[in-house]
């Protein structure tokens, strides 16, 4: 009776170590996030050699001095360097302040695209540094651009 239960206890473990396995690798290149009509153009396991790449012209923009209550809007351009489509699933900012925009469509090899950031300084002031992760199906799934400058009081 022992060595049942013990067999099904192992068995049940097996189990449960390949289910978390395929969520993780789901969910590192993103495919949680991504509607069932575009699931479809995604392999279910990333193949590293062939998988998209984002390049980015620059990963961080300076934007020097503005006046509290203004906003920034900055273009970050990207290239999909790989040799698979890219597909963005998310871009998150460090804080509701800024807002990030991004291409909803896949990216074919040697096509680019932008992530379009705007900050806005209303309650802001001093040195900033907002970051913006943008989650694809790329290897690593993120990849970081930051805005930095300074929000000063008065004109």
């Amino acid at each position: 009776m022992k060595r049942i239960f013990l067999g099904l206890v192992i068995a049940g473990m097996l189990a449960a170590c390949h289910g978390s396995e395929t969520y993780r690798d789901q969910n590192a290149i993103g495919l949680d996030k991504i509607s069932p009509k575009m699931a479809s153009t995604v392999p279910a396991k990333i193949d590293t050699a062939n998988a998209p790449v984002m390049k980015f012209d620059e990963d961080a923009y300076a934007f020097g001095k503005i006046v509290q209550g203004d906003s920034v809007v900055h273009e970050f351009k990207f290239t999909n360097a790989g040799k698979s489509p890219l597909i963005i699933t998310d871009a998150t900012a460090t804080c509701g302040c800024t807002k990030p925009e991004w291409p909803k469509t896949p990216i074919n090899p040697g096509q680019g695209g932008i992530i379009k950031v705007t900050f806005h300084s209303a309650g802001k002031s001093g040195l900033q540094d907002k970051m913006v992760t943008v989650t694809g199906n790329t290897v690593p799934s993120t990849t970081m651009v930051h805005l930095t400058g300074e929000v000063i009081t008065g004109k």
